[in-house]
Order: structure tokens, then C-alpha cells, then sequence
């Protein structure tokens, strides 16, 4: 639904403006997923995410982004493992609030695909995580006309007991997927 008068402005890759964007964290949901003894796939979900992205699609090799994601937000659909996962056996929430991904290259695939490769810490243990990055869209929000919005989609692997969280493994697989749904809003006094 567009708001009266408004009409909405789609921006190809190539067209989205320069400057620092944002992450509109409402609209920004981190998933991990895990094989659950075999029988099926297990997810969770850290909303909540805030940070930047330094984006210029004629310098893609120049974008710069830097995400923390709180880890006292992690969401399953069981409340006692909600719990658990906050407990220190598992992220240590209170001694270790923070996960983050600040990258450290990133390389155009296609015409709307990147690799990105960056830290990711959690646990206080940083490795490097390559991730397979898709522009989702760009344009003007709909309801103000005047904000830029961007959005991409994320998506990656890595071994958690890597980063200290082995508990059950291999019961519940060690491989645990990462996929992010990621959209920024133009900073104000970058808008052109």
C-alpha cells in the first residue's frame, strides 16, 4: 500500500546513491539455522541488528559495512532454549552482549551478487566468514517519498564450536547457517 500521493521510486543496483546508510532495524532479522539430530532443521533468530553500510555502486571494492547484532534478543520458538542459548552455555549473553560482521572485502559476482568477507566475533572469538550477498532492492520509501531505502539478502556458514558454542555437537550439527535479511535507510545528510 502507498500513501496517498506518494508513488514509489525503484532504484536498479547501479542507480542506488552513494553515501552511509543505516540499518532500519525493524526491517533487519539475522536467522541461524542447525541440523537437530537429523530429523530437521532448527532455526533461530537475533532481531534487533543496528550498524552501517558505506555504499558506492561505481566503487563496489570501497563498501564498507559494520553490523552488531544483540545476543540477549536471540528468538526460537522454545522459550527454555531461549534460555539456555542466553545462558553461559551457550553465547554468554551477559559477559558477551554483542555478535558482529564488519567486513573486509567485498567483490561484485554478478549483476546483483557480491561475495563479502569480513570478521564475524561472537563469544569474544573473531573469524574471517565469506558471505554470498544478493541485492534485494532500492528505492524511495513508499510512505514518505523521501527516505532512500536498500535491502540485501545474506547468506553463509560457519562451524560454532569455532567460536566457543560446541554444546551438543554432533547431535546438533556443528555446521550452522547464517541467512540475513538486511535493509539500511540513506543517513539524512546524505541525501541527494
Amino acid at each position: 500500500m502507498v500513501a496517498p500521493g506518494v508513488h514509489p521510486t525503484h532504484f536498479a543496483l547501479d542507480e542506488v546513491p552513494v553515501g552511509t546508510y543505516d540499518v532500519n532495524s525493524k526491517e533487519t532479522l539475522v536467522r541461524y539455522g542447525v541440523d537437530h539430530m537429523g530429523f530437521s532443521e532448527f532455526w533461530g533468530t537475533f532481531p534487533g541488528a543496528t550498524g552501517t553500510l558505506a555504499f558506492d555502486p561505481g566503487a563496489i571494492g570501497a563498501t564498507k559495512i559494520s553490523i552488531k547484532v544483540p545476543i540477549a534478543q536471540v528468538e526460537t520458538t522454545n522459550r527454555e532454549l531461549n534460555g539456555e542459548l542466553f545462558s553461559d552455555e551457550f553465547f554468554d549473553a551477559e559477559n558477551y552482549p554483542w555478535m558482529t560482521f564488519t567486513s573486509t572485502n567485498v567483490v561484485r559476482t554478478g549483476p546483483t551478487t557480491f561475495k563479502v568477507t569480513g570478521d564475524l566475533t561472537m563469544h569474544n572469538i573473531t573469524k574471517p566468514i565469506t558471505l554470498d550477498v544478493t541485492f534485494h532492492g532500492a528505492g524511495r520509501d513508499p510512505f514518505t517519498g523521501k527516505d532512500t531505502l536498500v535491502g540485501f539478502d545474506a547468506k553463509g556458514a560457519v562451524k560454532r564450536s569455532d567460536f566457543g558454542l560446541g554444546k551438543y555437537v554432533p547431535i546438533v550439527s556443528d555446521e550452522t547457517t547464517i541467512t540475513v535479511s538486511v535493509e539500511f535507510k540513506k543517513r539524512a545528510a546524505d541525501h541527494s
